[in-house]
């Protein structure tokens, strides 16, 4: 019954995404994963039951099917952390070790179906090295693709701090932790039979359907105009140095950018800052700030990174904190909670300000009132 409930799960979850309208390309490669997931589920079940026996000409289709399920993950990510894989030579190149998993299995397809059905009654018996060879591929090429899908989503979470002030519903937590549940079940099938195997897939489906109803962006995968204009910029200025000094002189040195005018931008940014408290819209993103101070956000996120010696992200949360303290300092606003003038001053949720208190202060907030206090 767990079983049939993890395929029905995976199905209704790719029925979601079927009748959504207007589908970006990422949701299209989401709903082919989990119908890839969904049919592989039906397959590992209909095997476990000895269904498939009943219909020998089905055994085996299922071979390659765990090693798509991991290159989809990894293309999926590609595609929502804005980096879409568009080359076609090199889509094929990831599909090549499912092409060559089914030209080796052309002997066993050709098998009659009293002979399919000996060799999985006996454990492979007559294609051991088809079996080896093939859980190795499954292994190794899903380590792989989880892995490098974790590291796109980290560099995706560093990057997005350079755009946005408050990342809380934009840094993709639920696809890293699926990533990560991706990489356990990789492990597990090194060292546990296919009913093991089966019931971690089914949990981690069901993980899915948790995700996605409390995280939308499973059900909402279009990037965001401001992310797509991060990808173009960064592609066009970014290269891998050692020094981080160095880095950032290297990211602006064709920006255009004289010290005259970076003086005049970072004082009109200071100026706002302290006359209109920009800092306190939640939403505030470097392109909407760049459009009131009428400069190019790249000028801006290079005045930021020289001037204060941080991103976009943590600039915008210091500032912040600053003005925290100085409401929470205030005698007539000892009536109102901590979160509540967190609130005021553009955080967005609780663990947000208590993160970026702690990195300001190096305390957390009661312990630092405590002190002030004494």
């Amino acid at each position: 019954m767990f079983f049939i409930l993890g395929i029905f799960i995976a199905i209704f979850l790719s029925f979601l995404l079927i009748i959504k309208k207007n589908k970006s390309r990422a949701d299209k490669i989401l709903v082919f994963w989990l119908i890839l997931i969904s049919i592989n589920q039906i397959f590992n079940y209909l095997n476990i039951r000895e269904i498939t026996y009943q219909y020998p000409s089905w055994l085996g289709v299922d071979f390659g099917m765990p090693i798509l399920i991991g290159v989809f993950l990894f293309f999926y990510v590609r595609e929502i952390t804005g980096n879409p894989l568009n080359s076609t030579p090199k889509i094929i190149l990831h599909l090549l070790p499912t092409v060559l998993v089914y030209l080796l299995a052309i002997p066993f397809y050709k098998l009659t179906g009293a002979e399919k059905i000996y060799v999985y009654e006996n454990e492979g018996i007559g294609y051991e090295w088809f079996v080896i060879m093939n859980n190795l591929v499954i292994a190794i090429s899903g380590l792989i693709y989880s892995i490098w899908s974790i590291v796109l989503i980290k560099k995706y979470q560093i990057r997005i701090q350079d755009r946005f002030s408050n990342t809380d519903k934009k840094e993709l937590q639920w696809l890293r932790l699926l990533s990560f549940g991706f990489v356990i079940i990789w492990v597990f099938s090194a060292f546990f039979d296919n009913n093991i195997i089966f019931l971690v897939v089914v949990v981690f489906v069901l993980c899915i359907a948790v995700f996605g109803i409390n995280q939308l962006n499973i059900f909402n995968s279009n990037l965001e105009p401001e992310e797509a204009v991060i990808k173009t910029k960064r592609h066009a200025s970014n290269k891998k140095i050692n020094s981080k000094s160095n880095a950032v002189a290297e990211k602006y040195a064709k920006s255009g950018l004289n010290e005259e005018l970076a003086i005049e931008i970072y004082t009109n940014l200071k100026k706002m800052m302290k006359e209109a408290s920009a800092y306190k819209d939640e939403n505030l993103t470097l392109v909407e700030l760049s459009k009131r101070l009428e400069v190019h956000p790249n000028h801006l996120s290079q005045v930021i990174n020289e001037k204060e010696g941080k991103n976009f992200y943590n600039y915008i949360n210091s500032l912040r904190i600053e003005a925290f303290i100085s409401l929470a300092s205030l005698p007539e606003n000892k009536k109102y909670t901590m979160i509540s003038l967190a609130y005021d001053c553009g955080f967005s949720t609780k663990s947000t300000f208590n993160k970026h208190f702690k990195l300001h202060t190096g305390k957390t907030p009661t312990a630092y009132f405590n002190t002030v206090n004494i």
